[in-house]
């Protein structure tokens, strides 16, 4: 059953990647019905210049608001339906060319789903071409509360291809169910985090509501992910956000799993761990 399609891409300094991900979105299978990009404070967005006047495409310019708050801003823009699909998706994300028609699918499947996605697999911006690991089949939580992407880092050998329910969808691609969106009144992700978490807080709500999240290896796609490096590689403030998220996710959503979130901003903050 056909459903109206909308794309939300937020991007930041993304001169690189962006027009790989657009050329991927040109060549879907099924149409999409609005696409925009929110440029939230590149240094220099003249990159974005040659998409300003591109047919289909909605394109805004703000500060840097943040990810979340960016991404609503996009929403609010484009989504004109009650029903359908909003594909929230980073930058340096690469569909297959059957991705969307799959993603339409899959969530016709599952009437009670939420959001839908599937195996995000690795992808070098050098080459050109994929990695041949895994960058996330679903995020998944450990015991004393650390979230995971599952099989980051790993060769896929077929070990994630069966459909899943994980407890929360990745953030650089999230088919989103726009009837389940409709309570948010446009604030889908919420603006008190600005980087970092912002997928798992809004998987949490969704889940809270009754909906469920679905992971499905049939829908197959690519992911530059800027965070490869070694973590003490990576700038402190950005691990400090991480952390100082992680503390907000559980205020939010009260789990004894605080402990765990309160030490690792302590570890940050005291050994920038």
């Amino acid at each position: 059953m056909a459903i109206p399609v909308y794309v939300v891409i937020v991007t930041h300094n993304s001169a690189e990647e962006l027009a790989v991900c657009l050329s991927h979105l040109e060549k879907q299978t099924v149409p999409i019905k609005g696409l925009a990009i929110v440029d939230s404070g590149s240094n220099d967005p003249d990159y974005l210049d040659s998409i300003q006047q591109s047919p289909g495409i909605k394109l805004i310019k703000t500060g840097n608001v943040g990810f979340s708050q960016a991404n609503n801003i996009g929403f609010k823009e484009i989504v004109e339906d009650r029903d359908g699909m909003v594909i929230f998706m980073n930058p340096d994300t690469f569909l297959s060319q059957d991705f969307i028609a799959q993603a339409v699918n899959v969530l016709n499947e599952n009437p009670g789903s939420a959001v839908v996605s599937g195996k995000l697999l690795g992808y070098d911006m050098k080459s050109m071409k994929p990695s041949g690991t895994i960058d996330s089949t679903g995020i998944f939580r450990r015991w004393y509360g650390r979230w995971y992407d599952r099989g980051q880092g790993q060769k896929d050998q077929g070990q994630y291809d069966l459909i899943a329910a994980p407890p929360a969808i990745c953030g650089a691609l999230m088919c989103c169910r726009l009837k389940a969106l409709l309570p948010f009144k446009g604030t889908i992700f919420d603006p008190d985090f600005f980087l970092y978490k912002e997928d798992i807080e809004l998987c949490l709500r969704l889940r809270a509501g009754g909906w469920t999240l679905v992971y499905d290896p049939r829908l197959l796609a690519y992911h530059c992910r800027g965070w490869k490096k070694q973590r003490n590689t990576v700038p402190y403030q950005l691990r400090l956000m991480a952390a100082s998220n992680e503390v907000l996710l559980y205020r939010k959503h009260p789990d004894m799993a605080m402990a765990w979130a309160l030490l690792k901003l302590f570890m940050v903050k005291v050994f920038r761990f």
